[in-house]
């Protein structure tokens, strides 16, 4: 897509993903991150902390390069779509994400944004272009100044979303940009060999214990699974910025806009 990128990775890891991507590329992890990340259980140092440690790290990297939001995404994302009219056209540059930034930028109370999951936007539905405070997933633009770090040993993308709306933020899911994500647990290494290798039955304990008012744990789909109730932050609402001007016409990315009045 020919969007810059960074890539971070372990120490003992560094040569093989140089060999592959450039070391120019590549931004070793701090392992205090690792010692010091709460994995909200007893387990310890006995199994893999999860990604939770190298995504505080990025946060705080990016903060400490002067930047007021950032970007995370998980290494099994093959690809993203634009999905209109329902169609879903393959993106071969960056605009997705300019454009996801430049809605974020307009409201003073988003805390965290992304798109959805290409295969929970069916192409024969009916579908908003976007869903507002529920949870984000694996690609996630981030509001650097909000008081959060990431916790949890499984679920952290889920604990954040909750933590954030639970403290009236709002979140973005927009369905009109779509990631094609590669399911859980069927890509080997990564957190598959190291976190995921006792089913999906502790991940989905650990979000209920976090969140017991809005989470439980369920079965469905031959296996267990959370179910979180986001319906609590129906009225969580967008604050627009005084400043923010939205044009009327054909933008840059060749959607056509009219004012509304509020």
């Amino acid at each position: 897509m020919h969007a810059p990128y960074i890539v971070v990775v372990e120490e003992d890891e560094r040569d093989q993903y140089a060999a592959v991507i450039g070391a120019d590329r590549i931004l070793v992890l701090d392992p205090q991150y690792q010692r010091d990340y709460d994995t909200f259980d007893d387990l310890g140092d006995s199994k893999s902390k999860g990604s939770g440690a190298a995504r505080n790290f990025i946060w705080d990297h990016a903060v400490a390069n002067g930047h007021s939001w950032h970007w995370i995404l998980d290494d099994n994302i093959r690809v993203f779509y634009r999905l209109n009219h329902n169609a879903k056209v393959r993106l071969l540059d960056g605009t997705c994400f300019r454009a996801i930034e430049d809605f974020c930028l307009r409201y003073e109370n988003v805390a965290i944004a992304g798109p959805n999951y290409q295969y929970f936007a069916k192409q024969r539905q009916p579908l908003k272009p976007l869903i507002l405070n529920t949870r984000i997933y694996s690609c996630i633009l981030i509001r650097n100044d909000i008081p959060y770090r990431w916790r949890g040993r499984f679920n952290e993308d889920t604990d954040l979303s909750l933590r954030v709306l639970k403290d009236g933020w709002c979140t973005v899911q927009f369905n009109a940009f779509l990631q094609d994500k590669i399911h859980t647990q069927t890509m080997a290494g990564g957190n598959t060999d190291t976190v995921y290798v006792d089913g999906t039955l502790p991940k989905s304990r650990q979000i209920a214990e976090m969140h017991p008012d809005l989470c439980r744990v369920v079965w469905r789909f031959n296996r267990w699974h959370h179910y979180c109730d986001y319906r609590p932050f129906r009225g969580n609402k967008l604050i627009r910025k005084p400043d923010a001007v939205i044009p009327e016409g054909v933008n840059e990315y060749g959607m056509k806009l009219v004012q509304v009045a509020r």
